[in-house]
C-alpha cells in the first residue's frame, strides 16, 4: 500500500447521485463547524489504496492568494455565468462574484450549501449529473480535481453527456486533475500498475470526521492523455492550459462545433 500522498480532494467528493444525508456527511459537517467557530477537527480521509489522509478544513475557505496556481489560472479563464461544481465552502464562487461574474454554485451536501448561502452566495443543493438540471452556463468551473465526481473510466461519456446539457454555445469547461501514476513508480523507475485491474486513477475513498463516517465513494484522477483522447471520442477540444507543482494539471474543454 503506498503512503499517503499529497493528491488533491474536490469538496464534491462523492459520485452518488443522490444529495447528501446531514447526518452522513463529514465534509460537510467539518466545513458548517469552521464556518461557525473558525476552527475544525482532523476531516479524515481513508482508503483501501493508501494509508489514512487528512484534508487540513481551513484550506477549504482560502482566500485567491493561498489557491495554488492553477486553480488561480482558472479564476481568470472563467467567462460569462458559471457553473462552481462541487463548491464546498464557496471560496471559488466568492472570488468569481468580487470579480462581477454571476455565479451559480452546486453541491451534494446540504450542510455545504447551507454555510454558502450563509456567505452570500448563490447555491443550491444539486447533483452535476441530476438530468433535470437544465440551465445553461459559459463556464463550468470544477476545481480541486472537480472531475473526480465522475468515480469511475467508464462513466466519461455521463460526464461529457452532462457537460452538454449544460453548456451554453460557445462554452467551456475548466478542470483540473492529477496524474497519480507516480504513487505506483518504484525507486528503480518500473511501474507497478496491474494493468489487469482497470484504470490506475480510479481510487476508493470514505471520510470520517469527528463521530459521522461517510459512505464509501468512487473518485477519479485522470491523466492529461487520457483525458484529451475522451474528449475527442466524444467530439470536445482539450487543452492544456498549464501544468501544476506536483503532477497536476488545468485543461479546458470546448465541444466541437458541428458543421451541417
Amino acid at each position: 500500500m503506498p503512503p499517503a500522498q499529497p493528491v488533491k480532494y474536490n469538496t464534491a467528493m462523492s459520485n452518488d447521485r443522490n444529495t447528501t444525508e446531514r447526518e452522513k456527511d463529514p465534509m460537510g459537517r467539518a466545513i458548517a463547524d469552521f464556518h461557525k467557530n473558525r476552527k475544525a477537527g482532523k476531516l479524515r480521509v481513508l482508503s483501501s489504496m493508501f494509508y489514512e489522509d487528512e484534508i487540513p478544513v481551513p484550506t477549504l475557505f482560502r482566500t485567491f492568494d493561498e489557491m495554488p496556481l492553477q486553480e488561480k489560472r482558472a479564476i481568470e479563464l472563467c467567462r460569462g455565468r458559471i457553473l462552481d461544481v462541487g463548491a464546498g465552502s464557496g471560496c471559488h464562487s466568492l472570488e468569481l462574484t468580487k470579480r462581477g461574474h454571476e455565479v451559480v454554485a452546486i453541491d451534494i451536501s446540504e450542510l455545504s450549501v447551507e454555510v454558502m448561502k450563509e456567505r452570500g452566495i448563490d447555491a443550491r443543493n444539486i447533483n452535476f449529473f441530476d438530468e433535470t438540471f437544465c440551465e445553461k452556463f459559459d463556464t463550468i468551473l470544477m476545481a480541486m480535481n472537480g472531475i473526480g465526481i465522475v468515480g469511475k473510466i467508464e462513466n466519461m461519456e455521463q460526464f461529457f453527456n452532462a457537460t452538454r446539457r449544460l453548456l451554453a454555445p460557445g462554452g467551456q469547461v475548466l478542470l483540473d486533475s492529477t496524474d497519480i501514476k507516480y504513487i505506483f513508480t518504484d525507486d528503480d523507475g518500473s511501474m507497478l500498475i496491474d494493468l489487469a485491474a482497470g484504470y490506475y486513477g480510479e481510487v476508493d475513498f470514505r471520510m470520517k470526521y469527528k463521530n459521522i463516517t461517510g459512505k464509501p465513494f468512487d473518485w477519479l484522477y485522470i491523466d492529461y492523455e487520457t483525458l484529451a483522447m475522451y474528449a475527442e471520442q466524444y467530439n470536445f477540444i482539450c487543452e492544456k492550459c498549464i501544468d501544476g507543482e506536483h503532477f497536476d494539471y488545468l485543461a479546458r474543454l470546448t465541444p466541437k462545433q458541428v458543421v451541417k
